[in-house]
């Protein structure tokens, strides 16, 4: 009897369990029930999107060092400040600077003085004088051959015997000139029958010189000496008539355009050695950092400024292989941002990688975003939710991404009928953050989809004395 009795209350103790297990389980679905969220399946438009993360940056950054050693002078622009390109920033102290920097600014002077002497167009006066050096040259050069062509030729007999008679009286000239002066050779220089009778052998041997240079010219038995003399007269005059002639068409042309190139060369090289004492901006855009402050202490390196031209915001962000050929330039981009709630910004596919990035074994592509409508509250450095818009689609049912299900691997959604929600299998194809196109499954426009369906349907389905309301 005992055990009897045992038995009937182990039987009665897990009835009255089962029977508080299931009247809770009642309860705890007619409380899921009455907090469903439902929705009407509809149709609609669909914007199909490839989405993604990045980081908003400027069109164009630069961060703008110090090119040699000194004292900061002057800072001009703050932070915030718009400048434009080639704008000076800050300087250094002239007397601060290196000796090379110092030199380069004598340098500038003189290269901008010859350049534009080369660029200067020639004066009437110029040309004119340039012409008549050209003449005496030419008259130089053929006097010059004409005595060549003398000393190389033979003249005639009436003219060699002449020549030889007056050498011969010259001859006894010098001879009396030389006796005359011999016995005063010994007297002082201030003597004057001595200086005297010295300036007559002196013309004496000089005309006598000269009339046998004649008689051989006539000869034709020059003196070497005397015909390589005059050659080499004769060739530099031809150079200096090169030289003229030249020297008239440069300035009548112009000057030489390699010769124009040097000059430019060589003012650029003293341009840019002055420059190293400032800091320009390469770029027109806005001053956002400022670390020069005059006093300073620089030297090459030394970062003074950060330019970033606002003018563009762009975001790049990482698109998978997966989903990169669906991307191209032009298409429409929306953007989120975590620091700016409740707003929606727009803009367009700028530039898509041609060439991918491993990283731990995925391929990703840079597809860089321009922003069109961009306002102060976007910022270079914010984050970005991107979404890439990769398809339209018109008139098609719409099925709210957070009410799909996976069952035994197969997608569901929860309808509603009389009540109760049922699942329904279904296939889907595009899809947006929102929403997906639904291809296939038992459902109608106009059903109730349910949006949270319990844990306890989504497993098991709902009890039986549910069902049977």
């Amino acid at each position: 009897m005992k055990r009897v009795v045992i038995v009937i209350v182990v039987v009665g103790l897990i009835a009255a369990g089962a029977f508080a297990l299931y009247r809770a389980r009642a309860r705890s679905s007619a409380a899921a029930l009455q907090s469903l969220e439902t929705v009407t399946l509809e149709r609609g438009e669909l914007v199909a999107g490839v989405g993604a993360t990045g980081t908003v940056r400027a069109n164009q950054t630069a961060l703008l060092p110090w090119q040699t050693t000194g004292i900061v002078a002057q800072v001009h622009p703050s932070v915030g400040e718009q400048v434009s390109e080639g704008q000076a920033l800050a300087e250094l102290r002239d007397t601060s600077l290196p000796q090379t920097v110092i030199q380069a600014g004598v340098e500038l002077v003189d290269a901008r003085n010859d350049l534009d002497d080369l660029l200067e167009p020639a004066s009437e006066l110029s040309l004119s004088q340039a012409e008549q050096a050209i003449t005496q040259a030419e008259q130089q050069v053929r006097d010059l051959e004409d005595r060549v062509a003398s000393l190389k030729s033979t003249g005639a007999q009436t003219d060699i015997d002449q020549a030889r008679a007056t050498v011969v009286l010259v001859a006894n000239k010098l001879d009396q000139a030389r006796q005359d002066y011999e016995p005063y050779a010994n007297k002082s220089e201030d003597n004057l029958a001595r200086a005297t009778l010295l300036s007559v052998l002196t013309r004496a041997q000089q005309e006598y010189d000269n009339a046998v240079a004649r008689l051989n010219n006539l000869l034709g038995t020059t003196n070497p000496i005397d015909l390589a003399a005059a050659e080499a007269d004769l060739a530099l005059a031809k150079a200096q008539m090169d030289d003229a002639r030249q020297n008239y068409q440069t300035l009548k042309e112009g000057a030489d355009p390699d010769d124009i190139a040097a000059a430019e060369a060589r003012l650029a090289a003293a341009q840019a050695t002055v420059d190293l004492k400032q800091i320009a901006a390469p770029f027109a855009g806005t001053i956002t950092e400022v670390l020069a402050k005059p006093g300073d202490q620089v030297s090459p390196g030394t970062i003074a400024f950060r330019l970033d031209d606002l003018s563009r915001l762009l975001v790049d962000v990482q698109v998978s292989e997966v989903d990169i050929n669906s991307i191209r330039q032009g298409q429409e981009v929306a953007l989120t941002f975590d620091a700016i709630p409740a707003k929606e910004y727009h803009g367009l596919v700028d530039q898509v990688a041609a060439v991918g990035t491993p990283v731990q074994g995925v391929v990703d592509f840079t597809v860089t975003v321009a922003l069109s409508d961009a306002d102060e509250d976007v910022k270079p450095g914010m984050t970005a939710a991107v979404n890439v818009a990769v398809q339209q689609l018109q008139d098609v049912l719409l099925v709210p991404n957070r009410a799909v299900r996976v069952q035994d691997g197969q997608r569901v959604v929860y309808v509603l009928k009389e009540g109760v929600p049922q699942p329904v299998e279904i296939s889907l194809g595009a899809s947006s953050e929102v929403y997906s196109q639904l291809l296939s499954g038992d459902l109608e426009e106009g059903d109730p989809i349910v949006l949270n369906p319990p844990a306890v349907f989504e497993q098991n389905g709902p009890p039986p004395f549910v069902q049977q309301r």
